[in-house]
């Protein structure tokens, strides 16, 4: 019988498991004894990544982009292929562009949501079989405090974390009497290649964020793992359906 935190052994498949929070993750996992499968669209940067993780325990990469059903059928195939099996999937992949509603284009919105919305659903749909044939199916996706908060620039990204709460929601009801439970991290304001950029472009937003997370500080990536890893073992079988911030008090900040 499993210990009340063990994942060793569980079989898990990653998007956006190549940089940031998806990257630590995995990490997390394989520290954990589980093996892992890395899903994302560049090749090269995930063959490398595989090639740093290798010494960690059991690790592979499908390159793939999860907002097209059959790059997620594939990444499927591959993780039962390469991991006898799965019965985790962490749905990380994720991209945001700032600018006013007004600013932005079709082609910006798509683009976020399919790769925030659209990817999450496509994913753990083609991973459904999978997980309810392991008796003990765990999802986790990745929202944002942008799912429960607002600002005037990230339109679609904050449209399509919202979703992404309701979506996993949505799984926790449907999936729970096949065993799968269903939950979204909501992180804050984590120091990645990602919210760099955001650093970059908002003058004043280091300091906003530190003066308003009650612990003072950004949150890293270790902080979401250890979240994940919480939901996928055996001390979270009566969690689903929640949606959990992990952003230092940020979002309970009026």
């Amino acid at each position: 019988m499993r210990g009340t935190f063990d994942v060793s052994g569980r079989k898990v498949l990653i998007s956006g498991g190549t940089s940031g929070i998806g990257l630590a993750m995995a990490e997390a996992f394989l520290d954990a004894g589980a093996a892992v499968t890395l899903m994302s669209r560049r090749a090269d940067v995930g063959q490398a990544v595989v090639a740093d993780l290798a010494g960690r325990g059991a690790v592979s990469f499908v390159a793939g982009d999860t907002g097209l059903r059959p790059d997620c059928r594939l990444a499927v195939a591959r993780a039962v292929a390469d991991m006898g099996g799965l019965d985790t999937v962490v749905a990380a992949a994720g991209v945001n562009k700032r600018c006013r509603p007004e600013e932005l284009t079709d082609e910006d919105w798509d683009w976020v949501v399919d790769a925030s919305l659209k990817g999450t659903f496509l994913l753990c749909q083609e991973a459904y079989p999978q997980l309810k044939s392991s008796g003990d199916g765990r999802i986790v996706t990745i929202g944002s405090m942008m799912s429960i908060l607002a600002n005037g620039v990230t339109a679609a990204y904050a449209s399509a974390k919202g979703g992404v709460v309701q979506l996993t929601r949505s799984f926790a009801v449907a999936w729970a009497a096949d065993g799968i439970r269903a939950n979204c991290i909501l992180p804050g304001w984590i120091d990645t290649p990602l919210t760099q950029g955001a650093r970059r472009d908002m003058p004043g937003l280091d300091t906003m964020v530190t003066a308003r997370t009650p612990v003072g500080r950004w949150g890293v990536p270790a902080d979401v793992a250890g979240t994940a890893l919480f939901l996928a073992s055996p001390a979270a079988a009566f969690v689903t359906g929640v949606a959990l911030p992990v952003d230092g008090g940020y979002s309970i900040r009026g």
